[in-house]
């Protein structure tokens, strides 16, 4: 089954200058009043997470596997007038950025499971490597504790619109044998009250436990980490309870 990635102009369908400017927002809310002028995103995907950032005074740079994602991000930011650096690569091997060094190398979009948990140390030294001295490690990630105890099977998204034409997406989770769990995507599309289009892709995942990520960056002299949920507007304080969390910690 093809994966989303292949289809950024989809990937993006969701996107809209309301949803650009929450995502603003919440990042401002988040980082607080962190010296942070240098951002390195290794998941940036088509940029909707992080290139907001850019208009916050963030020089944002990135790096994904994806030349499609990468491709639509530059497109995206030269729109804007906003020019960001991308180079293709995994996040399990971070040396196309050659020693430079950020204030702070985040991972957004729940990008950190798509690899086996094994894999996750080693994601995070490469990440660590790149980051200047008193700077900052960033992730967002499903709470995947959570969702592996209630395995949930639905997720259902609110139908957004597109010139004459509405998008309904939902998604699917399999729980497989060996501990992964695939999301299957359902988009269709509707005009005039019949679906014109379908489309269907699928994204695998690792869960893992947030204490393998937060003891890895204490074992590496991480502190003063901060887990909130994502949004971070919302007041739950109760991890069992979040869907979604994003965690900042500080390099020592």
């Amino acid at each position: 089954m093809e994966k989303l990635y292949n289809q950024s102009e989809i990937y993006d369908l969701i996107e809209t200058e309301r949803r650009t400017g929450i995502i603003r927002s919440d990042w401002k809310a988040f980082l607080g009043d962190r010296p942070i002028r240098t951002l390195l995103d290794v998941s940036i995907g088509t940029g909707a997470m992080t290139l907001p950032l850019q208009e916050l005074g963030i020089t944002v740079s990135g790096s994904d596997l994806s030349d499609n994602m990468l491709s639509r991000c530059k497109m995206k930011a030269e729109q804007k007038g906003l020019p960001v650096e991308l180079k293709r690569s995994d996040f399990r091997d971070l040396s196309c950025w050659d020693g430079q060094l950020f204030d702070c190398v985040v991972s957004t979009g729940n990008s950190i499971a798509y690899v086996p948990n094994e894999d996750i140390p080693g994601v995070l030294e490469r990440m660590n490597s790149l980051v200047k001295p008193g700077g900052y490690i960033c992730f967002d990630s499903r709470n995947w504790e959570k969702i592996r105890r209630e395995k949930q099977r639905f997720y259902f998204y609110s139908p957004f619109f597109r010139e004459d034409y509405r998008v309904n997406l939902v998604q699917v989770w399999d729980y497989n044998n060996d501990d992964t769990i695939t999301f299957n995507l359902l988009y269709s599309f509707e005009r005039d009250n019949r679906v014109f289009r379908r489309e269907i892709f699928e994204e695998h995942y690792y869960p893992f436990k947030k204490d393998l990520a937060l003891d890895k960056l204490a074992s590496m002299g991480y502190g003063e980490f901060q887990l909130k949920p994502l949004p971070c507007e919302e007041d739950e304080t109760d991890f069992d309870k979040i869907d979604w969390y994003r965690v900042i910690a500080k390099k020592k």
